[in-house]
């Protein structure tokens, strides 16, 4: 009973410590928030004046478009431009189509373009953990915010949807 009661016992310990450890840490532990960025001012990036979903995403319709929205399972074909918070971009592609939820994509990206309009166009701020993390990829440091621009070029409904 007692050596049950001690394991528990430095469980929580060990639980505790490690919060006391992340939250003594200068950022979030999957990265800086994307409060604390300066964006550059050619971003045109007002977090302010976008919607913050409840994974931690930025959203801004700068164009609604028109007809549903894209959903999980849709096939859907994208314009975008990938920017570093200094405006660098680092990747960019004019008609990249992709099945929303099937195709190995950021979960930043899937989720910020789930909801679109053909002929919509969105920018999303990333946070790291959405993004490629701390281990980040050629071209993105670890850890590093995101900001895509996105067209919503085509919509094929998935099958049933």
């Amino acid at each position: 009973m007692i050596k049950r009661s001690m394991g528990r016992m430095m469980g929580t310990v060990a639980v505790v410590t490690l919060a006391l450890g992340i939250a003594a840490c200068g950022d979030n532990a999957f990265g800086p928030d994307p409060e604390d960025i300066e964006f550059a001012a050619s971003l045109g990036i007002v977090l302010d004046d976008m919607t913050r979903t409840a994974s931690g995403l930025y959203i801004r319709d700068d164009v609604v478009g028109e007809g549903e929205p894209a959903d999980i399972g849709d096939q859907v074909t994208v314009a975008y431009t990938g920017r570093l918070v200094d405006g660098d971009v680092f990747d960019s592609n004019t008609a990249f189509t992709l099945t929303i939820g099937s195709t190995r994509l950021i979960e930043g990206f899937t989720e910020g373009v789930t909801g679109m309009r053909v002929g919509g166009m969105r920018t999303i701020v990333i946070p790291a953990d959405l993004a490629y993390g701390s281990d980040g990829r050629e071209g993105v440091p670890g850890n590093a915010v995101l900001v895509f621009d996105i067209e919503l070029i085509s919509l094929l409904r998935a099958p049933g949807g």
